[in-house]
């Protein structure tokens, strides 16, 4: 493939083998550096520590179950995911992981799952998403996926990420008193930012 150029800093770029063997045509616009700073249509002002965003966020929920996932090259680049359990402002649990060749959905989906699994069977607790297509799979979606055979709509489309999805479902129904609700990511809600740096702390090597 011929060199690529950002869109954003000029700068020119390759993908990766992997990514070229597993997206085969693909051409982003943005290099890694600022696909780095974008996460859906929001913008990471900087990629902080979790001490660093304890310092300087205060808002949002502070009880609760807050998850995140990140992506550099979305699809095809490294991504990572992070969930983190609160009671009253102080986390009392978390987890972080990332994959080399990925999606941000998939990260996103990853994060959710291990909230659930983070959590008993009989626990009432809130686990919040930034990711709307997350909220709609959890609460509304699987489940209709479910009772078409594992396939969309009318025409019996394949469903992106099942593997992830049913276990999503499975995890769901094993959890009824938990709800899942999405939360506007990166307006200064603390615990958001919180999940958003342990999402992002394997390109830092430090959480």
């Amino acid at each position: 493939m011929d060199p690529l150029k950002c869109t954003s800093c000029g700068r020119v770029f390759s993908l990766s083998d992997d990514a070229l063997k597993r997206y085969p045509g693909w051409k982003p616009k943005l290099c890694r550096a600022c696909h780095v700073g974008t996460k859906g249509h929001a913008k990471r002002e900087l990629n902080l520590t979790t001490q660093e965003v304890l310092d300087r966020f205060s808002g949002g929920p502070n009880t609760g179950v807050f998850t995140d996932g990140s992506c550099e090259e979305n699809p095809g680049g490294r991504g990572g995911w992070g969930v983190v359990k609160v009671i009253l402002d102080a986390p009392v649990a978390q987890k972080s992981g990332h994959s080399d060749v990925t999606t941000g959905n998939r990260m996103e989906l990853t994060a959710l799952i291990e909230a659930f699994r983070m959590l008993a069977p009989d626990d009432e607790n809130v686990v919040y998403t930034d990711s709307q297509y997350c909220q709609n799979v959890a609460t509304k979606w699987a489940s209709a996926w479910a009772g078409n055979g594992w396939t969309r709509g009318k025409k019996h489309e394949q469903v992106e990420n099942l593997d992830l999805v049913q276990q999503l479902y499975e995890l769901a129904q094993t959890h009824p008193k938990v709800r899942v609700e999405w939360l506007r990511g990166h307006e200064g809600s603390r615990w958001n930012e919180y999940a958003d740096s342990l999402s992002t702390a394997y390109t830092r090597d430090r959480i």
